[in-house]
């Protein structure tokens, strides 16, 4: 593999790794889209999903303390079934074909994977930045549903830490809990989803981007760890958009069937 796409992966690793303890972004929501350049979207999302698990156990090494057990796991039980039926979704029909078009003299092919997720990326994307998207609350009762819908959106798409915010946002945590109990939901997510990706999709391919793997599993380690030392009241506005602008673009391009 070329040792400059690993570099540049690797960077992108570590700023998402980074940006999530400040900032309304996952490293999932950046990463899988930027992997999608690369890799199929669905091996896109296996491997981000590997680097993803491997991030919030160092993550809980650093701020584990903090957990507030007794809501993570309430959340975390049925997390877990909703994280196995969107993994099963994305594997089974991951080869679904919609459509095909030529641009200058190129194929792109349209797939019904591609499509779901463009709009779902695009839609996390919002839900992340916009002021009146990201007040939106779910009352306390909700948690085991809650669950229910990060665990399919986090299995299917690998985006979860939205609406994951939405709903623990009601509990009055401290920051600190508020993340560290964030990251333990995602773990059992996390847990779940790979168990059905390495099952069913052959494409991984574990051996031969294993460099790739270790590289940015090492950079997002490097990036969760000076997030946890830099981990204050600290927005970054500007960070936000100029990275929501570049994830959006992605989208367009992987609905498009581009990449």
């Amino acid at each position: 593999m070329d040792i400059y796409l690993i570099i540049l992966i690797s960077f992108v690793a570590l700023c998402a790794s980074l940006l999530t303890f400040f900032s309304g972004f996952g490293l999932g929501t950046i990463l899988s889209p930027f992997l999608a350049i690369f890799f199929p979207i669905e091996v896109a999302i296996a491997l981000t999903g590997i680097v993803h698990l491997l991030n919030n156990f160092f993550k809980i090494i650093l701020v584990g303390k903090n957990i507030n057990w007794k809501i993570g796991l309430k959340f975390a039980i049925t997390a877990m079934i909703g994280a196995y039926f969107g993994a099963e979704l994305l594997t089974r029909y991951s080869d679904i074909n919609l459509y095909s078009y030529s641009l200058n003299g190129k194929t792109f092919t349209v797939t019904l994977i591609k499509l779901i997720i463009s709009f779902l990326i695009i839609g996390f994307s919002f839900f992340e930045i916009l002021p009146s998207l990201k007040k939106i609350q779910f009352s306390e009762n909700k948690s085991y549903i809650g669950g229910l819908i990060i665990g399919f959106f986090g299995g299917f798409s690998g985006n979860q830490g939205a609406l994951r915010s939405a709903f623990l946002i009601r509990y009055n945590l401290t920051k600190q809990s508020f993340i560290a109990t964030g990251v333990l939901i995602a773990c059992f997510i996390d847990i779940t989803r790979l168990s059905v990706y390495f099952k069913r999709m052959e494409e991984i391919n574990i051996s031969e981007n294993l460099p790739l793997l270790i590289s940015a599993i090492l950079s997002a380690f490097v990036g969760a760890y000076f997030g946890s030392k830099m981990l204050k009241k600290v927005t970054l506005i500007f960070v936000q958009r100029i990275v929501t602008s570049m994830v959006l673009i992605l989208a367009i391009l992987i609905g498009f069937g581009i990449l």
